[in-house]
C-alpha cells in the first residue's frame, strides 16, 4: 500500500455553530472547544442558520416527518417536491425542474443522460469530480481543453466534428470553479457549442444563488444550447439536495430512465421546505449576490495592493496559491491562532505545486477579517 505523505494526509474535525452566523467552534478532545471566523464553508449568503429556514424545516418536520420514506415514484413524491420544481423552473425560466438528495448524485444523472459510449465528451480541465465520474459511468471519450480556455476548445470541438461528423459532442464546464474562483465564460463557450451543433452541460453549483442576474446564475437568459444545468441547495441555499433544470425533452428522458432519480430516497421534505424559504429570501434580497462580489472584489484589490498576487476571479471564493503542501499548513495554522478558520486545499484536489489557502467572503463576515487576514498573512 502506497504511504501517504504527512502532509497530506486528512484529519476530520467536529464543529458545532457559534453565537453568530459566521462563527464556528471547533469541538476537540475532552470537549475543548475553539472560537473561529468562518473563511471555509460554502455558507455564502449565511442562511444555513436563517430563522426563516429553520421554522420552514421544522414545520415540514412536523406536517411531513423527518424523511420521504421511498423514491419519487413510490411514496417519496410530495407535494413540498412539485412546488419546490415549480418555483426554481419559473424563477429560472426553465421548462422543467427535477429534485436530487444531492448535487454529486445530479451531476452523475445529467451526464450519463446526455451521453453515452459513442459521445464525445469535452470538458474543462477543472470540473468537478462528480461530473469526471458521471463521465466514466457514461463510457464516453473524454478530451479535456485547458481551464477556460475558448481556443482549447474550439480546437477539440472541430477536431471532435471531423473525427465523427454524425455524433453531437458534450461539452461539460462549470459557472463558477470552487477551487479556483474563477468563472467560465458562458456566453462564448455557448456560441461555440451553438456553432459545432454541441450539447452543453454546466454545473452552477457554486454560482447558484450569488451569481447572474438576482443570483440566479450565470446561465440565466442563455436557452440554446444549453441541455441541462446542475445546482445545489447545499452552498448558498444553505440546505441539502440539488436539481437539474432542462427542457421538456431532457426532463422526460431523465424522468423515465434516469437511475440516480428513479431509485432513491426522494429528498427530505424539511430540505424542500428550506429551499423554499430560501428561494424566497433570495428573491427578496436580489443584491445579495451582487454585494458579494463588489465586496470579493474588494479583498482582490487589496491583496493585489499588500504585495499579493491578485487571485482570479470576481465571487466569493478567492485562492491564494502558495506552492508547497508544508507551506499551506503553515499558513493554515497561522489563520487558526489568530481565529480565522481556513483549509489549506492540497494535491490530489489541486495540482502539484499548487497547494493553497481557500477564503470564501461571506454575507455577515465581520468588517474587521479582513484586516486580521491581512495582518497574519504579511506576517514573516
Amino acid at each position: 500500500m502506497e504511504k501517504i505523505p504527512n502532509s497530506r494526509i486528512r484529519k476530520l474535525r467536529t464543529w458545532m455553530p457559534g453565537k453568530y452566523p459566521s462563527e464556528l467552534i471547533e469541538v476537540g478532545k475532552d470537549n475543548h472547544q475553539i472560537s473561529l471566523i468562518d473563511l471555509a464553508s460554502n455558507d455564502y449568503l449565511d442562511l444555513t442558520r436563517h430563522p426563516s429556514l429553520i421554522e420552514a424545516a421544522k414545520s415540514a418536520l412536523v406536517t411531513e416527518g423527518v424523511g420521504s420514506g421511498g423514491s419519487r415514484f413510490i411514496t417519496g413524491n410530495r407535494t413540498i417536491h412539485k412546488k419546490l420544481e415549480q418555483e426554481l423552473a419559473e424563477w429560472l425560466n426553465r421548462e422543467i425542474v427535477l429534485v436530487y438528495p444531492s448535487g454529486f448524485q445530479a451531476n452523475l444523472a445529467a451526464v450519463i443522460a446526455l451521453a453515452d459510449r459513442h459521445t464525445p465528451i469535452i470538458a474543462d480541465r477543472l470540473i468537478h469530480h462528480s461530473l469526471l465520474t458521471g463521465i466514466r459511468a457514461s463510457g464516453g471519450k473524454l478530451m479535456r481543453f485547458a481551464h477556460n480556455n475558448l481556443s482549447a476548445l474550439e480546437t477539440l470541438l472541430k477536431k471532435s466534428k471531423q473525427q465523427q461528423p454524425l455524433k453531437r459532442p458534450l461539452v461539460i464546464t462549470e459557472s463558477l470553479f470552487s477551487m479556483e474562483g474563477t468563472s467560465a465564460p458562458i456566453k462564448e463557450i455557448s456560441i461555440l457549442c451553438t456553432k459545432y451543433d454541441s450539447k452543453l452541460l454546466i454545473d452552477e453549483a457554486h454560482a447558484f444563488g450569488i451569481m447572474g442576474s438576482q443570483g440566479r446564475g450565470e446561465t440565466f437568459g442563455i436557452k440554446e444550447p444549453i441541455s441541462i444545468i446542475s445546482g445545489t441547495f447545499g452552498k448558498a441555499f444553505g440546505g441539502g439536495g440539488a436539481f437539474l433544470a432542462t427542457d421538456k425533452k431532457f426532463g422526460e428522458h431523465l424522468i423515465q430512465t434516469c437511475g440516480a432519480f428513479r431509485y432513491t430516497t426522494a429528498l427530505a421534505p424539511p430540505l424542500c421546505a428550506s429551499a423554499l424559504a430560501a428561494l424566497k429570501l433570495i428573491k427578496s434580497n436580489p443584491n445579495w449576490g451582487l454585494k458579494l462580489q463588489e465586496e470579493s472584489i474588494e479583498w482582490r484589490d487589496a491583496l493585489s495592493r499588500n504585495g499579493w498576487e491578485r487571485p482570479p476571479g470576481h465571487g466569493p471564493i478567492i485562492s491564494i496559491i502558495l506552492g508547497s503542501d508544508e507551506k499551506a499548513i503553515d499558513y493554515q495554522k497561522k489563520l487558526e491562532d489568530q481565529g480565522l478558520l481556513t483549509v489549506a486545499i492540497r494535491p490530489p484536489t489541486v495540482p502539484e505545486g499548487k497547494s493553497r489557502l481557500r477564503l470564501v467572503v461571506r454575507r455577515t463576515m465581520p468588517k474587521e477579517t479582513f484586516k486580521q487576514l491581512i495582518e497574519v498573512l504579511n506576517k514573516k
